[in-house]
């Protein structure tokens, strides 16, 4: 067995775990830095009452407080599952080194975790989307912005 498969079954622990505990669905993800798991999280939206408690967003939470740092560049995820376009993102953000998954997206599908119509609604026009995004034009939108640009402290990221 790799080093990389026996850390995959424990993103599959992780998960099953969570399933028997009731914390939500099917899925759990760990965080690897060199042969050390520095952040694990299974699916927690039930116990959490929170639609964003994936696996992956807690997975990455976890080790960024175990490594004091927003970023997990020197760092691998194993995800019992393919991620959804959420946490998609989220492990963008992080900034792992890789991502390795086990199930797949229609896998999830097929036990009622189907993601495409996030997948559809990406590429849709504002305007027909499902949820309505509506734009409210204020001169005031750009302060955030404005503030940030000035600061003369801040840390790029």
């Amino acid at each position: 067995m790799t080093r990389e498969e026996k850390f995959m079954l424990e993103a599959i622990r992780i998960a099953e775990e969570g399933v028997r505990n009731g914390d939500g669905g099917p899925f759990g993800c760990i965080v690897v830095k060199g042969d050390e798991i520095v952040g694990r999280g299974n699916n927690r939206v039930l116990a959490d009452n929170d639609p964003t408690s994936h696996a992956e967003v807690v997975a990455i939470r976890d080790a960024c407080a175990n490594l004091n740092s927003y970023q997990l560049e020197d760092c691998e995820i194993y995800a019992s599952c393919e991620p959804c376009p959420m946490c998609l993102g989220a492990i963008y953000w992080a900034r792992p080194k890789v991502l390795y998954y086990a199930g797949t997206k229609d896998d999830a599908a097929k036990s009622g975790f189907d993601d495409s119509l996030i997948y559809d609604e990406i590429v849709l026009p504002k305007e027909k989307r499902k949820i309505p995004f509506l734009k409210i034009d204020l001169i005031e939108a750009s302060s955030p912005f404005k503030e940030w640009d000035n600061k003369e402290d801040k840390k790029e990221y």
